[in-house]
């Protein structure tokens, strides 16, 4: 093991001079106590803290500061207390206080990927000089500061030299996922794990202003230590968009340079190698950043570069906090007005049924790009003989080049949202979902008979490995309209809630992180009752006796050789078509959308 520890020390110092190539004079925290210096601080930046060290760390600015509140907020699945510092001014420790003295809420979550743990340390070091030191006090003005130090917290102690291959720093990391091997940050819509729920319960709680998830890269080297992106396509409220543009990339990213670091978006090639462009992430509503935005509340990502020191990556993330808590602070009036607009837009969209008002569903960039300039490193690509196809080669010297920019999106799939939803009481797993997500609904005490809308989903395809512990499913959708009968117990979702972006992503089967994309209704697909062959066969008669059209469509099919050679297939054309199939409802989706106003009596609102 020790050697192995100093071959790993010897990679990371390696990667410190080959692959660094910009000098980085970061700010520093001034006039730290010895023993308030953490684990990274008192190692030069080569450890960082175990989870017991960061309990204990954080308990300490507890007791010492009467700024600092250390709490936890649910258990992992291993039984760990998942940790939350607040730090405020008057002790403004609950969110009932925080709205009453009219501060802003930042959550700032570190350690959803537990190897990537730059956050904890930066966060740890912001806290510490705001409450010991006092070097960063002022960021209490008007702001609230909610910090999870270790969101991922049973991967945290998965840690050993063997995770993060490609990382630089420090010597043990933690893994990615958590301890039934899920990632976090896939979780946000289904809520499977222990740690999702407890982390929507916080947000629930305490609705933050704006939201802060700390990562590190994988992929290119590049001249970057830190790189960010937040939503700013049609997935987010233009409110909120414009906020950001202005307030962090304006002013947040220039302060943050000044203190020797090196920004831009997210780098994802959109090629295999750096001249064929940036193409923006769009992050869907499973990841942190994408469900925020669900949430009408920006949520940016601050992914710094793999290759660089940790002192670089954790000073970097420590500059970024700090000047958006301070932006946030000096621009209190402007984030609430963005939010509040945002809120308001979605309660008021929920009154009305327009049928050419779009909610969109998927995005995808456009082909159409700008001319960016990026500050690479020189590389080369050359034949690899080990796998036997391309391999890129990076050098040490800078390389600045102008390079496509793909950051322009188009609605791919949308739909028009309904002013409810109705959902039979059966489906408890989807209707506990909807509750942990903060959704209103009303529980039905009686019977509704109703015309809704809904869809016949037809052609499932399932994965065929599996995701997230879940096997998904897509399949292709049929708008359908009837009137149907919701037994007492059902419940009811209005649109007309700020919750509402949260329900349509969910309950709209053509949604990436839908219910029906991750499962929950699968045995809607599942035929249960069957006909023998000679009875079809006297049952196709009948049909055809009566249908001159159903002859055609027949003989149609008959085309296709595949289908002509199989009498399987050619009598489930017959069965598929009779009462004895369609009254079994095989592919109907059970969620109905009520497009009238009703009135709102024989409920119980929860």
């Amino acid at each position: 093991m020790k050697s192995l520890l100093f071959l790993r020390m010897c990679f990371c110092a390696v990667l410190g001079l080959i692959l660094t190539t910009i000098s980085f004079s970061q700010s520093q925290s001034a006039n730290v106590p010895v023993e308030w210096q953490t684990k990274a601080e008192q190692t030069n930046y080569q450890k960082t803290s175990t989870y017991e060290e960061t309990i204990a760390y954080c308990q300490k600015l507890d007791k010492a500061s009467d700024l600092i509140y250390y709490t936890t907020y649910g258990k992992s699945g291993e039984g760990r207390d998942m940790p939350i510092l607040i730090a405020a001014r008057d002790k403004t420790f609950s969110p009932e206080d925080v709205r009453k003295k009219g501060k802003a809420i930042i959550l700032i979550q570190a350690g959803i990927h537990a190897g990537e743990i730059d956050g904890k340390d930066a966060g740890l070091a912001l806290l510490r000089d705001i409450a010991i030191t006092k070097t960063r006090i002022d960021l209490l003005k008007d702001v609230v500061i909610l910090f999870e130090p270790i969101y991922n917290v049973d991967g945290h102690e998965n840690s050993n030299v063997y995770m993060r291959a490609n990382q630089n720093g420090p010597d043990e990391m933690g893994f990615r996922a958590n301890a039934t091997n899920l990632n976090l940050n896939r979780d946000y819509m289904k809520a499977g794990a222990p740690e999702t729920r407890a982390w929507l319960a916080v947000w629930n709680q305490w609705k933050p202003d704006l939201f802060i998830d700390c990562h590190v890269t994988d992929g290119a080297d590049f001249q970057y230590n830190v790189t960010y992106e937040y939503a700013h396509f049609q997935e987010v409220s233009p409110a909120i968009r414009n906020w950001m543009d202005e307030h962090f990339d304006g002013v947040v990213v220039p302060k943050v340079e000044k203190e020797g670091n090196l920004l831009t978006h997210y780098v994802e090639f959109a090629g295999r190698e750096v001249t064929g462009g940036i193409a923006t992430f769009i992050a869907t509503p499973r990841f942190a950043t994408g469900y925020t935005p669900l949430r009408n509340r920006a949520g940016l990502l601050i992914e710094t570069h793999v290759y660089k020191p940790y002192k670089s990556r954790v000073r970097g993330t420590y500059d970024v906090l700090r000047y958006t808590i301070e932006e946030m602070n000096r621009s209190k009036a402007s984030l609430f007005l963005a939010n509040i607009t945002a809120d308001t837009q979605t309660v008021e969209r929920g009154k009305t049924y327009d049928p050419t008002r779009q909610f969109p569903l998927t995005l995808a960039l456009t082909d159409r790009s700008t001319p960016l300039g990026f500050k690479g490193v020189e590389y080369k690509m050359e034949d690899s003989p080990i796998s036997g196809g391309k391999r890129i080669v990076y050098g040490t010297a800078p390389l600045n080049i102008i390079i496509p920019r793909f950051d322009e999106a188009k609605i791919e799939r949308s739909v028009a949202p309904p002013l409810y939803y109705v959902i039979p009481p059966q489906w408890t797993n989807v209707i506990e979902v909807l509750k942990v997500h903060g959704v209103s609904f009303e529980v039905q005490s009686k019977p509704l008979t109703v015309e809704v809308e809904s869809y016949k989903l037809t052609e499932p395809k399932w994965s065929t490995n599996s995701f997230e512990n879940r096997i998904t499913l897509t399949c292709k959708q049929t708008p359908i309209k009837e009137t149907r009968t919701y037994v007492a117990g059902s419940v009811l979702i209005p649109m007309e809630q700020e919750a509402a972006n949260v329900a349509i992503h969910l309950l709209e089967p053509n949604g990436p992180d839908s219910f029906v994309y991750w499962g929950f209704f699968n045995s809607i697909f599942e035929q249960k009752e069957y006909g023998e062959g000679y009875v079809i066969e006297r049952l196709a008669r009948e049909m055809l006796a009566k249908d001159p059209n159903l002859q055609e469509e027949f003989n149609r099919k008959l085309l296709d050789p595949a289908f002509a050679k199989s009498p399987q297939a050619r009598l489930r054309f017959f069965y598929e078509r009779s009462p004895y199939y369609l009254k079994q409802k095989v592919g109907i989706y059970p969620v109905g959308r009520i497009t009238t106003v009703r009135k709102t009596d024989s409920v119980t609102r929860l």
